[in-house]
């Protein structure tokens, strides 16, 4: 009888250490995956082109991985800096901060400790860096550590209602190929409003504008350094012969009616046909109207075209290159690893290229750039689309691309500039009006100082 019990009780044991057993493989297999949480800017929280790639990766890698990337906003770039900023300074009722977030470097830099976030380079090696263009990851680097990943980037594209433009072609002789330098654009923006001018003459002075830029400040920036000079002079504007030599044609074609001044981005003058012409970012491809509506509520269908961003005659081939990236913040070895593994497949070429092609920007590997981007250009039903793209390829194939200094004092020097310089010509070209064609030089060379004496006090 003793005998019976101790194998019942040896029986008992043994089906109990095995139903343990199984108790911990399944328990070993419903381990949860480890989940990152992301904030983004690319589309809206039911309608991301990030989202749908994010579900991709999710269903792949990461089922494969046990990797989960969770999105938990969808918002701007501003918003997510107010917010991380807040979250960094542990502000009452901030959100937590999450594993990945969209940022610009000015964010990185107005945090109160910068070490709270991944470098980069502990992740991935120096030859996975080198397939990215040099310049996007260069911007990435804040005190010596790259903190700010490229996923997709944007530059400035010149934009051309190709509609409107052949008409003015055809009058006047004025080609698309004069659009190449800033010399010929505002050459042929001084015919162009002396050609709409010219078509209501019981109306004088009511010249229209060819051409609007959204961004000023680059224009100068860009210029100035592709003409071999500092734009800069320690925390201020260095003011030297090369800006001189960028203000003067734009001052002349603006005083003479040829350029738009007026505040609101580069889109919505081409919407409503007040211009014909414009650089802006390439991003802003997606608020490019393919139908002008007139002031006097008609309307007709254009085309538009994209072309790389003009450059000076005697100048180096260089353009703005702009995009924020993704930061990682520090947690564990387990989550940060998960978020570079997330990072590194967005940015397989790829991937890179399905994501880029479906929200405006550029890819921001040389493999993308050379092998898929031209394949992905085929399949692009969109001619508008396809037309930046293109525009993308020559731009990649024949510029520089130029990185801006991080100084605290940009972007308050940016703005006064983009203020002021529309200010300033807008006053000229008043003046203009009054004085005549005889006064010209003597208006933009007032208002080149008036606008100098602004941005120096």
């Amino acid at each position: 009888m003793k005998v019976r019990r101790i194998a019942a009780f040896l029986l008992a044991g043994i089906l109990l250490a095995y139903c343990c057993a199984g108790c911990s493989d399944t328990a070993k297999k419903e381990e949860p995956p480890t989940t990152i949480t992301v904030w983004h800017v690319y589309g809206g929280q039911t309608d991301s082109p990030l989202n749908d790639l994010i579900d991709a990766f999710n269903q792949t890698v990461g089922k494969e991985q046990r990797i989960n990337v969770q999105v938990t906003s969808v918002s701007n770039t501003n918003t997510i800096h107010e917010l991380v900023l807040a979250a960094a300074n542990e502000e009452p009722g901030a959100p937590e901060l999450p594993d990945l977030f969209v940022s610009y470097p000015k964010t990185v830099m107005a945090l109160p400790d910068d070490s709270i976030l991944v470098d980069y380079q502990d992740y991935f090696s120096e030859e996975e860096l080198s397939a990215f263009l040099p310049a996007f990851v260069e911007e990435g680097i804040v005190n010596d550590r790259l903190v700010v990943l490229p996923v997709a980037k944007s530059t400035e594209i010149m934009y051309i209602n190709q509609t409107i433009f052949d008409r003015f072609s055809q009058a006047t002789g004025v080609t698309l190929a004069d659009l190449d330098t800033w010399e010929g654009l505002f050459k042929a923006a001084e015919v162009y409003a002396d050609w709409t001018d010219a078509q209501t003459p019981d109306i004088p002075g009511d010249a229209k504008s060819m051409f609007v830029h959204d961004y000023y400040f680059n224009y100068f920036q860009v210029g100035a350094e592709s003409l071999g000079e500092d734009f800069f002079q320690g925390d201020k504007l260095a003011f030297g012969p090369a800006f001189q030599a960028a203000w003067e044609p734009l001052a002349r074609a603006a005083l003479r009616g040829g350029i738009w001044l007026k505040g609101g981005y580069a889109t919505e003058s081409i919407r409503t046909g007040d211009s014909i012409v414009s650089v802006a970012s390439s991003a802003s491809i997606l608020y490019y109207s393919d139908v002008v509506t007139y002031p006097d509520n008609t309307s007709e269908e254009i085309t538009i075209i994209s072309r790389p961003c003009p450059v000076f005659e005697n100048g180096e081939k260089l353009v703005m290159q702009r995009g924020a990236g993704f930061c990682t913040v520090r947690s564990t070895p387990e989550r940060e690893q998960a978020a570079v593994t997330f990072l590194k497949w967005l940015t397989e070429p790829e991937h890179n290229v399905e994501f880029v092609t479906r929200t405006g920007y550029m890819p921001v590997t040389r493999a993308a750039f050379e092998n898929e981007l031209p394949k992905a250009i085929e399949g692009l039903e969109s001619a508008k689309y396809a037309s930046l793209y293109q525009a993308y390829l020559d731009t990649q194939a024949n510029y520089e691309f130029y990185v801006p200094p991080q100084l605290e004092t940009y972007l308050g020097l940016e703005t006064t500039l983009e203020d002021q310089v529309r200010s300033q010509l807008a006053l000229g070209r008043r003046d203009y009006l009054e004085a005549g064609e005889t006064g010209l030089e003597q208006i933009s060379a007032d208002r080149l100082q008036s606008f100098r004496e602004i941005m120096e006090r």
